[in-house]
């Protein structure tokens, strides 16, 4: 296992055209490490003046390049050569979003790189498969299509899977032929520039990835209203996602939306209890619950409601929290001071609104963001915690009788990205999957993904699909060729 000694933390440039810059303005920025509290290194703060410069390098190096008229398998190669140095420098990518994220080693080395692995050979699969139709028109006319990169693509990634979200947003665009200019959370922008290093080892020619790290009011709102990125994908907070669809409407161009959730997850009394018990685990506390699609309201049938939450509580008070670093740490620290304060915020709401507090609730150790696993009972549907994204290992377990009414509990949210159903009725989970308001359901499992199953949301949640074959729609659009084969 790689040590952090071992890891060479440098200064963080931005990476424009192929090469390691400055800011224009010189700024630069902490880094800080969550669990110690101290600084990793500075980074180069972009701003308008920067993106603009990697949206020309982008515009250059998808109408001048060779990018765009490379051989699909060409194209396909190359994610094929950043996935084989991913996985040669495996240990040190995750070790760098451990450092960064707060995140434990055990898995960053064993969920987030994997995924990121599979993304990369996923999309390496799909270069060479994206083509049109032929259509049976009307008259003496041959009618086809072509399915064409979108552009320069705009990427706004998030926090809290920093190397798995830039690889699910990188990957489908560049099999497509696109160029990108990302912008990595200024909370966690290491493994995003090594991502760059890695990139340009493999071959991607200049301009074809930037990366511009910076804060979503400068460099963000810089890139969504470019009037020269034709397409801008974004995923973190609902109402960050508002502001970047009223930015693109400067010039009309492609927005796809992967926001927030409140899951349901939904555990009937003739489930697997242990299982469903495992499963909720999974849903609230993996990543320290600072997952988008996290099971935070847990509905559970009034008959194993005492039995659950007694097990429940036993799992979550005995999990190891603690040194991210450690390969023995279950839970580590949140991503940043304001993350954490925003959770302890959100318990004390829950506390004064009524709820019980039947484990956690409080920051754990002396040094770095930690926060306990917390379980809230007697939670009403309409309480804060119950209606808000607290992105935080916190719980709030809502009891219900009426499957039809806890179905409306289960919808009654401005989200819909994502819920589970505990059962062995397999009749019961395939008319929930059909009645809850979801862009994904899981039935007898949590938090399980791949690459070639799409993900996204319903409502406030946002749209577009990411993963699979539907993400390729986000990334490509359609032309229509017409032949006149008559005199």
């Amino acid at each position: 296992m790689i040590t952090k000694e071992e890891v060479k933390i440098k200064p963080g440039k931005l990476f424009i055209d192929g090469k390691w810059v400055d800011s224009v303005s010189g700024k630069t920025f902490d880094t800080i490490n969550p669990a110690t509290e101290e600084v990793i290194t500075l980074i180069a703060e972009g701003d308008k003046a920067d993106i603009d410069l990697a949206v020309t390098a982008a515009r250059k190096a998808f109408e001048e390049g060779p990018w765009r008229k490379t051989d699909a398998r060409d194209r396909g190669r190359i994610l094929l050569r950043i996935m084989d140095l991913i996985e040669k420098n495996k240990e040190e990518l995750a070790l760098l979003e451990t450092l960064d994220n707060g995140k434990p080693i055990s898995e960053t080395t064993n969920a987030d790189l994997p995924l990121v692995i599979d993304c990369l050979l996923y999309y390496a699969g799909w270069a060479d498969k994206i083509h049109g139709e032929t259509i049976p028109v009307r008259g003496e006319f041959f009618n086809y299509t072509l399915r064409e990169p979108v552009g320069v693509v705009g990427q706004i990634i998030p926090w809290n899977f920093p190397l798995l979200m830039a690889a699910w947003k990188i990957a489908p665009a560049l099999a497509c032929g696109n160029t990108v200019v990302l912008k990595p959370a200024e909370q966690t922008p290491l493994t995003a520039l090594r991502l760059g290093e890695i990139c340009q080892e493999a071959g991607l020619p200049d301009g074809v990835l930037n990366i511009v790290p910076g804060y979503g009011p400068t460099a963000g709102a810089a890139l969504a209203e470019h009037m020269d990125v034709d397409k801008i994908a974004f995923t973190g907070e609902y109402t960050t996602g508002r502001i970047i669809m009223q930015a693109a409407s400067k010039n009309l161009k492609r927005v796809s939306l992967e926001l927030g959730g409140k899951s349901p997850n939904i555990v009937f009394a003739d489930s697997d209890i242990d299982s469903a018990v495992n499963g909720a685990m999974t849903g609230i506390f993996f990543n320290q619950g600072e997952v988008c699609c996290a099971g935070s309201r847990l509905f559970l049938e009034r008959s194993i409601h005492d039995e659950f939450l007694e097990k429940l509580s036993d799992k979550a008070s005995s999990l190891r929290v603690g040194n991210p670093e450690d390969v023995g740490t279950q839970m580590g620290a949140q991503v940043s001071k304001e993350q954490f304060d925003k959770i302890l915020g959100y318990i004390d709401s829950g506390k004064q609104e009524g709820a019980k507090l039947v484990t956690g609730g409080e920051r754990c150790g002396k040094r770095g963001y930690f926060v306990k696993p917390t379980i809230f009972d007697e939670v009403d549907n309409n309480m804060k915690i119950a209606r808000e994204e607290i992105f935080g290992p916190v719980v709030s377990a809502i009891t219900f009788d009426d499957v039809a009414d806890m179905v409306r509990q289960s919808n009654s949210s401005i989200y819909g990205l994502a819920a589970a159903v505990w059962t062995r009725d397999i009749k019961k989970a395939h008319r929930l999957a059909r009645d809850l308001k979801a862009g994904t359901i899981w039935v007898n499992t949590y938090n399980t993904f791949d690459a070639a199953s799409p993900f996204g949301g319903f409502k406030q949640s946002g749209f577009g699909r990411e993963l699979g074959i539907h993400a390729l729609e986000l990334y490509t659009q359609v032309k229509s060729v017409w032949i006149n084969l008559g005199s």
